[in-house]
């Protein structure tokens, strides 16, 4: 089996100029944990729940180490700056995720799984020519596991 084989196809994205207040309105009323930000066609990055749910959350300040003649960050500095980028975002372009992973319509159910897993993402955009044609969630695999378990 292959992505193009249990892929969605009916995709329900947005453009980076989209209010936060759209993009979460279109995720409750979809059921969807994650929704793509596009340029036309092109992937410009995703939108998920754990972006949304930053801008409800304490802001944590990242833990320092006083040394003599400067300071020692435990924590990297730029978590820090990413939560604050994302609790102060407007737009989609804000607060979207740009490092996506993606496959292409041929890739293999194993191989979606694999990547799933071992990079702990719940969806993939399935690209083709730079343009994403599809996607697919964790129920998607699972849906294809127990087709091939009948």
């Amino acid at each position: 089996m292959q992505a193009k084989d249990i892929m969605t196809t009916e995709l329900i994205a947005v453009g980076k100029d989209a209010s936060l207040k759209e993009v979460a309105d279109l995720m409750v009323k979809h059921g969807i944990s994650g929704i793509p930000v596009v340029d036309g066609d092109r992937l410009l990055g995703i939108v998920t729940e754990s972006d949304l749910m930053v801008r409800a959350k304490k802001l944590r300040l990242p833990t320092l180490l006083p040394l003599i003649g400067g300071v020692i960050y435990l924590e990297g500095p730029a978590r820090l700056e990413e939560e604050i980028r994302k609790m102060t975002a407007l737009k989609a372009e804000e607060i979207m995720t740009t490092n996506v992973h993606t496959i292409g319509p041929e890739e293999s159910l194993e191989a979606i799984a694999t990547l799933m897993v071992e990079r702990k993402v719940n969806r993939l955009p399935v690209v083709e020519d730079g343009r994403i044609i599809g996607m697919i969630t964790r129920s998607d695999v699972v849906r294809a596991v127990a087709a091939e378990l009948e």
